[in-house]
């Protein structure tokens, strides 16, 4: 036993004797439990050391992005369409075989469709007033992409009619879009999300062709104002959007050289600091790509597919195109960046049924004929003054 505990013991014993013999009485017994360790014991002080706490910071999260020039479909373009679908109704898939590969494999896809598609009951129409077979909207849809701007001077080509077919066919299809509407509502910002970045896409034209919205309702498409841009960029922000990409039908058609209108318009909206993409369609050839405002604004895609040119006032250069790619990363401090843009050059082959061609890849492709490379070389080049140093490797 400790010797410490055994005086403890006795002397707890000697006082209860000297106690006992001081009033006469028998000293009580101790009991076991009075001498109990655990009675005894001395007390030790404790201390709680806190555990060690780790803050995850969120990883930036990258989407992959890719747009396309104009969807123009003159009744050269359906036909063929017709022809690839053996006589009967509309085929439009084989005619983007060849590029599809530079769409479907990105986060986000967005596509120009120039023109309203063809009412119920109604046929097709070609220029001026357009309207285009509905099995176009499934093309796009099977290519990869997953939404449009359809804002365009040809807008109201079809009135109401063609608004709500378009509307319609897309929704359908799960294609989203954006610059045309069937209530006020609907022209209104929205946010929808691409692996976790919440986006909006908005959609402008310059024009309608000096034709009047139907039944005076102005808001069934959205013209370009520098005001109302950046207003309906503030909406989405305020409704939480991280990235805001702007589509705008502009420019001078035939013309690579940018107008004032372009100038002008893009320096308005970009200095708000509220847009992080200008995309633009209309001119119907390759424009440049610069930075305006630390903004990466692409002036003109060209065209995707169409069968210009339809007569002399359209040069050969207008079968030239481009589809864009580039990556848009956001931080976990709420900042955005974005890539510089990637160009995949394309050419639209009239002498195959219409087909676009990914000029790179097609240029090292032996299956390709001679003449049509000879073609291919010379829409490089063309496209080379332009945009050349944007082009991906060839690969």
């Amino acid at each position: 036993m400790n010797p410490r505990r055994l005086v403890t013991i006795a002397a707890v014993l000697m006082g209860l004797t000297v106690a006992a013999c001081g009033n006469g009485e028998t000293a009580p017994e101790v009991s076991d439990q009075a001498l109990a360790p655990s009675t005894l014991a001395p007390v030790v002080e404790t201390s709680t050391i806190p555990a060690e706490t780790t803050t995850v910071v969120p990883a930036p999260v990258t989407m992959s992005l890719a747009f396309a020039g104009d969807i123009l479909i003159h009744s050269q373009v359906w036909k063929a369409a017709t022809v690839n679908a053996g006589g009967s109704g509309y085929d439009f898939t084989p005619m983007f075989a060849r590029v599809k590969p530079l769409i479907e494999g990105v986060d986000l896809a967005i596509c120009h469709l120039e023109v309203p598609l063809v009412a119920l009951g109604e046929k097709p129409t070609t220029n001026p007033l357009y309207s285009a077979p509905t099995e176009i909207a499934w093309a796009i849809k099977e290519m990869g992409f997953d939404r449009c701007s359809n804002a365009s001077n040809h807008s109201f080509d079809k009135g109401v009619k063609g608004i709500e077919a378009t509307l319609n066919e897309f929704d359908a299809l799960g294609l989203g879009h954006a610059g045309m509407a069937r209530t006020p509502e609907e022209i209104e910002p929205k946010v929808f999300d691409v692996k976790g970045i919440k986006v909006t896409h908005l959609s402008y034209t310059f024009g309608f062709n000096d034709i009047s919205a139907p039944n005076g309702e102005t808001w069934r498409s959205a013209l370009i104002d520098p005001a109302r841009i950046i207003a309906d960029a503030q909406k989405a922000r305020d409704m939480g959007a991280n990235v805001v990409i702007v589509s705008m039908h502009w420019g001078r058609e035939t013309q690579t050289d940018l107008s004032d209108f372009q100038l002008t318009n893009s320096d308005a909206i970009t200095k708000s600091g509220l847009i992080d993409l200008v995309v633009g369609h209309h001119a119907h050839v390759v424009q440049k790509i610069e930075q305006v405002n630390g903004v990466w604004t692409v002036f003109g895609l060209s065209n995707l597919i169409s069968y210009l040119p339809t007569t002399d006032a359209f040069p050969n250069k207008t079968q030239d195109g481009m589809i864009v790619t580039t990556n848009i990363t956001l931080n976990p401090d709420g900042s955005v960046q974005v890539e510089q843009p990637v160009v995949y050059p394309t050419w639209v082959d009239k002498k195959n049924g219409v087909v676009v061609r990914p000029v790179l890849t097609d240029l090292l492709d032996p299956a390709v004929p001679d003449d049509i490379k000879a073609e291919l070389n010379i829409s490089l080049e063309r496209s080379r003054a332009v945009v050349g140093e944007f082009f991906a490797a060839a690969s």
